[in-house]
């Protein structure tokens, strides 16, 4: 690992994404005064933040995984995905009413979500692993709200990836379908969506765009967190990465999204 931040430091980082979160009001990035971060400076700052939520009362469901496209990786100056941790709190059912105040600067995303029967751990880990160890794929939306100015104000200068993987990877909410499909019964590389925003179809996609298959995303976590001693346990949620760009959610937005045999999740911001 490479660190140039100190504990203490990263404690004072996470407490201030919190405050950002809870007043949605977002603040400058943290590369700004710490240019030299790593990516592992982001990851401790991250874990710092989940322990600020666990200590409060928060529970640990599951991960979320970005930045799975080439596009996205190559517009962040990065080769590899994101991850972030997702709690109870987030955890929203189709049909869910959101106030928009409540966030900075929400995006929806599609994706599908993996919900494990059995462990996952190590590097030799693979696709046929993870696909034997879920019980469920269901469809599901990802909430992402980064508590940093996109482009900072004062500087003109767009955020980086450390910024938002030191911000839970800019995690903020998941809006789950009802519909549950084994991994076996569909292709998963040729699920489909169709996100209509106020009527109108802003996004399409087809889930193949996460690494060509979305189980190699979850693979690609399990391989990264074997690193920590850290493995995905059963009941874990895992959203597998996005096949559409971040839509903008504003008030009096309202979203459906049709996944043809996997239903259709619809919410609404206020």
């Amino acid at each position: 690992m490479t660190r140039t931040l100190s504990a203490q430091e990263c404690r004072e980082i996470a407490a201030g994404h919190e405050r950002a979160r809870v007043t949605a009001t977002p603040i400058h990035r943290i590369s700004r005064y710490h240019p030299q971060m790593t990516i592992d400076d982001a990851y401790a700052c991250q874990t710092e933040w989940v322990r600020l939520q666990v200590e409060a009362g928060a529970r640990i469901v599951g991960h979320k995984i970005g930045l799975t496209s080439r596009a996205m990786q190559s517009a962040m100056k990065i080769d590899e995905p994101d991850y972030g941790t997702l709690l109870d709190y987030m955890i929203h059912p189709s049909g869910v009413s959101l106030k928009a105040a409540d966030y900075i600067d929400p995006r929806l995303e599609v994706e599908l979500a993996f919900v494990l029967g059995a462990r996952l751990e190590g590097t030799d880990v693979t696709a046929a692993d993870v696909v034997a160890a879920t019980e469920w794929i269901v469809p599901a939306l990802e909430l992402i709200d980064a508590r940093s100015y996109r482009v900072d104000p004062d500087d003109g200068v767009t955020r980086t990836v450390f910024d938002t993987i030191a911000d839970n990877a800019a995690d903020a909410g998941v809006v789950l379908g009802a519909t549950r499909v084994k991994p076996s019964a569909i292709d998963l590389r040729w699920v489909a969506a169709i996100l209509t925003q106020n009527g109108v179809v802003e996004e399409t996609g087809v889930a193949a765009g996460v690494l060509d298959d979305p189980v190699q995303g979850v693979v690609w976590l399990v391989h990264r967190l074997a690193r920590f001693g850290v493995g995905l346990e059963p009941g874990e949620i895992v959203l597998s990465g996005s096949f559409t760009r971040p839509v903008l959610c504003r008030a009096g937005d309202q979203f459906e999204v049709d996944y043809n045999d996997l239903g259709i999740i619809t919410c609404r911001f206020e």
